[in-house]
């Protein structure tokens, strides 16, 4: 029996599937697009930053014949901190128990050692079928198409491969029939009508996150994170939430707050809007900026943040 108790269900067919599907892959692959894509609403935080998700990311896809839980996982890299260690553990320990692997590349560029190392890795301790998701074909030269595709299949040995697009959504319908037809037969993990197994707390403080990646630039966004202090439900039609937003330097929590406070208020207001699509009410946000030195490279800290092996 696995954590999570399987539900009876009176009306499920016979040849109903269900399973874990682990997306792995290097940084910036778009791994949490195709997730979102796939849930139809947003369960993993994405930007064009690297190593946006630090967390082991579930979405749930439910249809009559299948229950697909896709987990969304770190970029594999060759990390620089203890938060770097923690990322690569969370997308690693994801494999050994999934059903399905999807090893997803951005196939608009070569494979580079990132690619390299993950192939490798799946190679050694993936025991189950492992599909090569050709990402981002809207960006691939026509002239590079078949060059890159057999560079990416000599990583590997693959139980399929598909190219798709998360963004236009192209070839999505025919990797999801593939991912099925690799899923054992059994019965649901999940409500129907769950699409994921975060909490709306640990989801306010992503969406908080994710704004901060969108609207600062350079070094500063990985030195972020944030922590939830509050998350209270003030009638039917109002949530109050506040979280403190960590940096490493004083130079950092400067450029976070902005001249005059704006930036911390655009990160507030751009925060709220979002919080509120998940939490279906109105919310009061209260941001604040604190100093944890080098908290990345510190494990104490890294658990004051959230982030524990």
């Amino acid at each position: 029996m696995t954590e999570h108790s399987l539900l009876i269900e009176n009306e499920l067919p016979p040849e109903h599937r269900s399973g874990f599907v682990a997306v792995v892959g290097r940084p910036n692959v778009g791994k949490s697009t195709l997730v979102n894509a796939y849930i139809g609403q947003k369960v993993a935080i994405v930007s064009h930053k690297p190593q946006t998700t630090r967390n082991r990311i579930r979405g749930i896809l439910t249809r009559p014949d299948v229950q697909i839980v896709f987990v969304d996982t770190p970029g594999i890299h060759d990390p620089l901190h203890k938060l770097g260690e923690y990322m690569v553990k969370t997308a690693q320990d994801a494999v050994p128990d999934a059903d399905v692997a999807l090893f997803t590349v951005d196939v608009s560029v070569p494979p580079t050692d990132e690619d390299r190392t993950v192939a490798r890795f799946l190679s050694r301790r993936c025991q189950s079928p492992v599909i090569l998701v050709l990402n981002k074909m809207d960006r691939l030269r026509a002239d590079r198409v078949q060059p890159h595709t057999e560079e990416y299949l000599t990583l590997g040995d693959y139980a399929d491969w598909m190219m798709i697009s998360a963004t236009e959504g192209a070839n999505l319908s025919k990797l999801l029939d593939k991912v099925i037809e690799r899923l054992p037969l059994g019965p649901r993990f999940y409500p129907e009508g769950q699409v994921t197994d975060l909490t709306e707390r640990f989801l306010a403080g992503e969406l908080i996150r994710e704004q901060v990646l969108r609207l600062l630039h350079q070094e500063v966004p990985h030195a972020i994170a944030v922590v939830v202090d509050q998350f209270k439900e003030r009638g039917p039609d109002m949530t109050y939430i506040a979280a403190t937003v960590y940096v490493e330097r004083d130079s950092q929590k400067g450029i976070v707050i902005g001249a005059g406070g704006q930036m911390l208020k655009k990160i507030g207001v751009a925060s709220r809007q979002e919080i509120e699509h998940v939490v279906g009410s109105k919310v009061f946000l209260e941001l604040w900026v604190k100093v944890r030195e080098k908290w990345r490279r510190d494990e104490t800290a890294l658990r004051h943040v959230g982030y524990q092996a």
